[in-house]
């Protein structure tokens, strides 16, 4: 079955973006035109469009639908690029975990604010060009991550994932998704063990439906399940994305990552992280000073529609959280792969320069 397509552009920089909408999903598909980048902005905040590689995408080409109507107003270049400025801090206000998403905004507004521009007019091209680069790179980039993490999943192994890191959350193939596709395509043997993933259940809307539709076997559980699937020895990987990465390799990813990880260091499973470069914020020493999106309470007490908690409950609704470095086997990038997971292997990698550690 033909993937359709979760990202994309059309036409030239008074076009439109199209976003499969995966609040939809697995019951419909559903394909949504935004022409406003107020439109992109809620698309991105109420999870219409996620996955942090695939919410910088989305917010690339909104700064293009930005750009058409700043710069069809402005009186001159300096007035547009610091209107431009303004929508790109609303925009990276979206979501503020995952670093992809004020990464693409940030090189958008780096090439507006470089070289000598005559009028507005000339700007809408050149962040279109620079949106396309982006989602052309974060394709490339799932690619490359894929080669280097395939030999992660072994034949006959069982794989555990948590959350949606495939095509749907990417430009690409998606992260760990990637490898995934790319172990199959392959012909490796294996199964794959996908958390339901509390409170908007990714791992059950998107990722099980993703692999069914790819012919991947699947077995879809409760998060609770995790533990005895281990215990029971069909788990020999575990692998997740990530939506920002500190320094120390400390890794923020969608809420119960973390215990994921726990538990396979308690069952000695290898834990691995698949990310491309852009998810590393090495301003950060470590995990400690990643911000944590909180979500709205009705996520729990009114999932899908349903009232499942009291009125009046107290309710706290982390939409990540954070694995300590120690718990991480392996980060997966396209520049390959960094273990052990500490500082120098990471600069290693990411600047490609030389480490023991770092293969």
């Amino acid at each position: 079955m033909a993937r359709p397509p979760n990202i994309s552009w059309t036409g030239d920089a008074r076009g439109h973006l199209q976003l499969l909408d995966q609040r939809e999903l697995p019951a419909r598909v559903v394909v949504l035109t935004l022409t406003d980048p107020v439109a992109v902005f809620e698309a991105i905040k109420t999870l219409s469009v996620r996955g942090a590689p695939a919410i910088g995408i989305a917010a690339a080409y909104g700064m293009v639908l930005a750009s058409v109507k700043i710069c069809d107003r402005a009186p001159d270049v300096p007035t547009a690029r610091d209107q431009l400025n303004q929508m790109g801090d609303y925009l990276k206000s979206s979501r503020p975990t995952a670093v992809n998403l004020a990464w693409a905004v940030d090189r958008v507004i780096r090439v507006v604010q470089a070289g000598e521009l005559q009028s507005p007019s000339q700007i809408p091209a050149r962040v279109l060009a620079e949106a396309r680069a982006i989602h052309a790179e974060d394709a490339a980039m799932c690619g490359a991550i894929a080669r280097h993490g395939v030999g992660f999943i072994r034949a006959g192994a069982g794989v555990l994932t948590h959350c949606n890191t495939g095509y749907l959350a990417a430009g690409g193939e998606g992260t760990a998704g990637a490898i995934i596709y790319e172990a199959h395509r392959r012909g490796t043997v294996f199964r794959v063990y996908a958390d339901e993933t509390r409170p908007l259940l990714q791992g059950a809307r998107l990722t099980a439906w993703e692999l069914q539709q790819e012919n991947i076997p699947v077995t879809l559980i409760t998060d609770s399940s995790a533990a005895l699937v281990m215990s029971q020895g069909k788990i020999q990987v575990a692998i997740v994305g990530a939506d920002r990465i500190a320094a120390n390799g400390d890794t923020a990813n969608k809420i119960g990552t973390y215990s994921v990880a726990t538990l396979a260091a308690a069952h000695g499973i290898p834990f691995v992280v698949a990310a491309p470069s852009s998810t590393f914020d090495l301003s950060l020493e470590d995990g400690s000073q990643i911000p944590i999106e909180e979500r709205s309470a009705l996520e729990i007490t009114h999932g899908f529609g349903r009232q499942t908690g009291p009125d009046g409950i107290s309710v706290y609704n982390p939409a990540f959280d954070v694995t300590p470095a120690r718990l991480i086997h392996a980060i997966v990038t396209e520049h390959g792969v960094i273990s052990p997971v500490n500082r120098p292997n990471i600069r290693a990698i990411l600047f490609n320069t030389q480490s023991a550690g770092a293969h």
